[in-house]
């Protein structure tokens, strides 16, 4: 079993004809996801690596439902592809466009919780489910993609895409596989955030362990952290907090993490207190992962 995504899930690519989405369609496709429709305006009729191209959402799905959405278009446009993605029943969107406008986000995000409908991202590299299927670009091409990720028990949620392949390889090159990852976006303002997938991977029985890869700035890691102290979680998690030289510099925006480091919010020494004390174990290096998530599933054997 698995989060968010499966191997039947039915994927719906907009922008489908992107330079961009186009390669990673076909990565996708040959990793075994099922991405079976296409949208980009004034394109139906192309095919995109054998996959029809159509012109509206409303035309795709008729010809083939999906559950799953990527929304891989110019960022000025990702409001109104978002909103036509929503309006047509799609209940998971992943949405891989960078620097999205803060109020369209809102507004998107604003039209989900009214659809019921989940978003991931922007800025994301979208979903994995090891040997299973692919939803974005985790990974890169299909052979690093096998290379990297393995399925197992772990499941992996990170600020940073490029992170997460790093500790899905490294958990692979020692033996540990994965159940779930997911790439939740580097920007200030996404549409999930970990506190919100923590339910689901404790609804998972695969799952037996979590793994988080955290960045300077923003509150992600503190909200886990005060939901964790007031909700203790079967799943023993593991953390890495990137950047602590921050510490010494407020006020300063760093890279894609999309947000400001105030003071001890958002700070690296800030989360990982936060996170210790919510029972949390913080890796020291990057590499000290794989043994804390040995050692954890060891515990809980």
């Amino acid at each position: 079993m698995t989060i968010l995504a499966d191997a039947e899930t039915r994927i719906l690519v907009q922008g489908i004809t992107g330079r961009e989405a186009s390669t990673f369609t076909l990565e996708s496709l040959r990793y075994g996801a099922r991405i079976v429709a296409g949208v980009t305006p004034g394109k139906a009729g192309q095919q995109v690596h054998g996959v029809p191209v159509f012109d509206t959402v409303a035309q795709a799905l008729q010809a083939q439902p999906c559950q799953a959405t990527i929304i891989s278009v110019p960022a000025p446009f990702v409001h109104e592809a978002a909103c036509e993605a929503l309006k047509h029943g799609l209940k998971l969107l992943v949405i891989v466009t960078e620097r999205v406008p803060r109020a369209d986000v809102v507004a998107v995000l604003a039209q989900a919780t009214a659809h019921g409908a989940r978003v991931i991202g922007p800025n994301s590299l979208g979903i994995i489910s090891p040997h299973l299927t692919r939803i974005g670009m985790c990974g890169g091409a299909a052979d690093a993609v096998h290379k990297a990720y393995s399925p197992g028990s772990v499941g992996i949620i990170s600020r940073s895409g490029g992170m997460m392949t790093e500790i899905a390889n490294m958990l692979t090159q020692a033996g540990i596989g994965q159940s779930t990852c997911v790439s939740v976006g580097g920007d200030a303002i996404v549409g999930t955030a970990f506190v919100d997938l923590l339910p689901l991977y404790e609804a998972d029985p695969q799952t037996l362990a979590l793994v988080c890869f955290c960045e300077p700035g923003g509150l992600f890691e503190e909200r886990l952290a005060e939901h964790l102290r007031a909700n203790p979680s079967r799943l023993p998690t593991i953390a890495f907090v990137a950047g602590r030289f921050t510490d010494k510099l407020q006020g300063v925006r760093f890279g894609h993490a999309g947000a400001i480091v105030e003071g001890a919010r958002g700070s690296p020494s800030g989360k990982v207190t936060a996170l210790r004390e919510a029972g949390v174990r913080v890796a020291g290096k990057l590499g000290h992962i794989p043994r804390l998530v040995k050692e954890a599933l060891a515990s809980e054997a």
